[in-house]
This record gives C-alpha cells, sequence and structure tokens, in this order.
C-alpha cells in the first residue's frame, strides 16, 4: 500500500483533527490516526470515544486499505518539513515507512481495523446553517457553558430549532446568554445539548468558512458536515433547565453606556475587589454611573465615575466582575444596555448595537449580596 501526498497540506488537515485526540487515552489505538486509503481519497479520523472526526484528503495512489498511525509522532515530524511531495509506504514488517526529498523515517503501525467504527446516525433529522453563523453561535455563548461534572447538562450549549428561528443557550447558574438568529431556521422543532469539546474544534475551523454546515441529529448523537470533513459526536443526555424562566421580564431600570469605557472600568476597578468573591459595586444615580470595589483585608479599594444614560430609580447592585467582563469582552457593539429590577434579581445585559438582521444577544448576570 502505497501513497503520495503534500507535507504541508496533509499537516494542515492533521492539525485539525489532532484537537480531537486526548492527552491521555485508556485505549492505545486512541493515540492514532486512522488512515483509510481508497484509490485518490485518503480519509484521516481521530477519535476520543465520545466525539470522531474525518477528513477526505486528495492524494496519488492506486491502493486500498486502512493502517493507524501514532499522531503525536507524526504530527512532529511533519511540522520540521518544507513544502514537498512524501511518499508514504506501508510495509510488510508493520511499519509506514515516509520518504521525502532528502531522508526516510519509519513508524510503527497498527492494524486499522481496531480502530473505533464512528456511529451511525438513525434516522436522524437535518438542518443546513453558514458555517461562519454556527462559529459565531458558539462564540457567543460557549464561554457561560459550566463546568460542573455533577451538572452535566449545564456543561455543553443547548441548541433550540424551530421553523421560526435558530437558539443556542448556555449556562453555569451565575451567567447566561442566549443567542438566537431569525434569519435561519429548522424544517421542524428539535432541542439537544452539544458538549464543549465538540463546539470548540467546529469554532476554530469554521470562524472564517462560507461553506454551509449540514447538521444531522437524533436523540443520541450530532453530525456535522461541511466542505472535506465529518464531525460525529455524542450529545449530552438529560433536559435542560427551564432557561426562560429565569430571565425577569419586567425590568425597569435601564442602563446605557459605552461598552469600551464600561469594561475599562470594571477591569481596573476589579483589581481591587475581594480576590475570592471578586464583587463590584454599581451605584446608579441620574446620570452618574458609580463603579467601586473594596478587599477590607487588606485596606484596598478603587472607585470610579462614569456618565451614562440611564432611565428607572436610583439604586445600588453588586456583581462579580469576572462574569461582566467575560460578558463585555464578548459583545462586538460600541453602546450596551444594562436592564435591572431589583438589587437582588438579575441584570440583563445586551447590546445596542453591531447586529445583524434577525441577530439577538441576551445575557444574563446574576447579582451577588452587597454588604452594607
Amino acid at each position: 500500500m502505497k501513497f503520495i501526498v503534500s507535507s504541508t497540506y496533509l499537516l494542515k488537515q492533521l492539525q485539525v483533527l489532532g484537537g480531537v485526540i486526548n492527552s491521555s487515552n485508556t485505549l492505545p489505538i486512541l493515540d492514532n490516526f486512522l488512515f483509510d486509503i481508497d484509490n485518490n481519497a485518503l480519509t484521516v479520523s481521530a477519535s476520543d470515544l465520545e466525539t470522531t472526526m474525518s477528513s477526505t484528503l486528495d492524494i496519488e495512489s492506486d491502493s486500498k486499505g486502512s493502517v493507524a498511525i501514532p499522531a503525536r509522532l507524526l504530527l512532529d515530524t511533519l511540522k520540521t518539513f518544507p513544502e514537498q511531495p512524501l511518499t508514504f509506504t506501508v510495509e510488510e514488517n508493520n511499519t509506514v515507512e515516509i520518504s521525502s526529498n532528502h531522508g526516510k523515517y519509519a513508524l510503527a503501525y497498527a492494524d486499522g481495523a481496531e480502530f473505533p467504527k464512528a456511529v451511525a446516525l438513525e434516522d436522524p433529522s437535518s438542518t443546513t446553517i453558514a458555517g461562519h453563523i454556527l462559529a459565531t453561535a458558539i462564540s457567543k455563548t460557549i464561554f457561560a457553558a459550566g463546568n460542573d461534572d455533577l451538572r452535566p447538562v449545564m456543561s455543553g450549549v443547548f441548541f433550540q430549532f424551530s421553523t421560526d428561528n435558530l437558539t443556542f443557550v448556555a449556562t453555569d447558574a451565575h451567567k447566561l446568554v442566549k443567542y438566537t438568529r431569525e434569519d435561519v431556521s429548522a424544517s421542524q422543532v428539535a432541542e439537544f445539548i452539544m458538549p464543549k469539546k465538540p463546539l470548540t474544534l467546529l469554532k476554530g475551523i469554521l470562524s472564517a468558512s462560507e461553506e454551509n454546515v449540514t447538521i444531522d441529529y437524533n436523540d443520541s448523537n450530532a453530525k456535522f458536515t461541511f466542505e472535506n470533513t465529518v464531525l460525529i459526536c455524542r450529545l449530552i443526555d438529560g433536559k435542560y433547565p427551564n432557561y426562560e424562566a429565569v430571565i425577569p421580564k419586567e425590568n425597569p431600570n435601564k442602563l446605557s453606556i459605552d461598552r469600551t469605557q464600561f469594561l475599562n472600568s470594571v477591569k481596573r476597578v476589579s483589581i481591587f475587589s475581594n480576590k475570592t468573591t471578586h464583587q463590584i459595586r454599581l451605584k446608579i444615580a441620574g446620570a452618574e454611573l458609580n463603579i467601586s470595589a473594596e478587599d477590607i483585608d487588606y485596606s484596598n479599594k478603587a472607585e470610579e465615575r462614569l456618565t451614562c444614560d440611564y432611565q428607572g430609580d436610583d439604586m445600588q447592585i453588586g456583581f462579580n466582575s469576572r462574569f461582566l467582563t467575560e460578558m463585555l469582552n464578548n459583545l462586538s457593539a460600541t453602546d450596551v444596555q444594562l436592564e435591572m429590577s431589583m438589587p437582588n434579581r438579575a441584570g440583563i445585559l445586551t447590546p445596542i448595537d453591531g447586529l445583524d438582521e434577525g441577530e439577538h444577544v441576551t445575557m444574563l448576570v446574576m447579582p451577588v449580596m452587597l454588604n452594607s
């Protein structure tokens, strides 16, 4: 079995697939890439049992067969080559020989038949979405997903498809992000919870992509197909919490402010906050926003005054500065609006501008109790 492929072309594809492979695997075969050759098409796959990703590459070959090649060793070798054709020859003595312009390199391989097969989706539903829209939806929500193993449903992003729109939600019980696209819809209603790892991989690949992504899904798995790549992953099992119930409907107090100015102010003041609570205090009266923080243990405190556009009653509310910073960082608007009802109810952060037609972002941040 023998094939010829460009070194940089192969490396580029393998680096993407390498993101699937865990640093420590229970099955040794998962430390390998599966190379499946069918004449001029080479399909390379990587898996961690939960997520399997494969790419199809054009090669020169007239062979058929499959081998599993050690991923780390192959990547480290390919990174050192300038652009050139490489010839891979699978020898009888259980080694793959790579021939370059300057030398030969032999790697031990495993039998391709040992590599776990990707799940075939039975009776899936399907939706097509532009790659860059999916990448935006992931990057706008994934940072708000939780890391709590005891609540696995909150450690992923909730996909909610309907015939009117697509909605993506993530929460860790302290902050929540809901991202909706009304310019895209599905043929039928569906909802499922996607784990973080495959989403992070998709976000990286699709961020600059003009390609359409086809999403096939059933109750247990989802499959993303685009260009020459297929990603199949197991979904998180369970019922997503009723997020609509926690979004306060009546928020009479509305604060509008320049996002960058607000973000920089929060960042500066939070340096002086308590290192365990990260608490900052917003005091709003008239057109003035006062941001302050204090760490009583070390006698550190800071205070800044900003002008803002505010409608509502004078109020004081406390937030965890890390959550507020993350959210403001994640918005691309020039101006943002913070809507509040009471100091013990969640604040709602929304961008005032910078959104596409049919695009909506709602961010919710829980307050922290202020020590009077």
